[in-house]
């Protein structure tokens, strides 16, 4: 009749492993050991770690405040209107975006000059009027206008 082999596995000591990548660790890893150093240094340079460990110590304190601003009725609109404006944004074409983003500081830009210089005269406000770029202008508000009135 067959015997059984004995089949004894040495114990493993969990901590003992632990501890043995610990102790290799800054070897290993010194470059990045170092690093993270530095990086503690300048959070405690800068005072992020105290306000940190003042959150932590207050998380109850800032957490029912938080809480109580949350069931505000504006806090509840702003939230609101704010996801609605992340989908209108959302919604426009970026190419359109862009061209109005670069527009918009040189319309300002003119529109300081115009403050600072002598108002047109009748014949200039005249052949403002009729420029093309107006009329596109006047065209693109209008449309607007409309599409806001049509939607109340």
């Amino acid at each position: 009749m067959a015997r059984p082999i004995p089949l004894e596995l040495p114990k493993r000591d969990p901590r003992e492993e632990l501890r043995l990548r610990l102790e290799q660790a800054p070897i290993e890893h010194a470059e990045a050991v170092l690093a993270g150093f530095e990086v503690l240094q300048g959070l405690h340079d800068q005072g992020v770690l105290e306000v940190l460990r003042g959150v932590l110590g207050g998380s109850d304190k800032i957490l029912a405040i938080l809480v109580n601003a949350a069931k505000e009725p504006e806090a509840i609109r702003g939230l609101r209107n704010l996801i609605i404006l992340s989908k209108i944004a959302g919604s426009i074409d970026p190419e359109l975006l862009g061209k109005f983003a670069r527009a918009l500081p040189e319309a300002l830009d003119g529109a300081v000059k115009a403050q600072r210089a002598e108002p047109p005269s009748l014949w200039e406000t005249f052949r403002i009027l009729g420029s093309r770029n107006l009329r596109r202008g006047v065209a693109a508000a209008n449309s607007l206008l409309e599409a806001v009135a049509r939607n109340f």
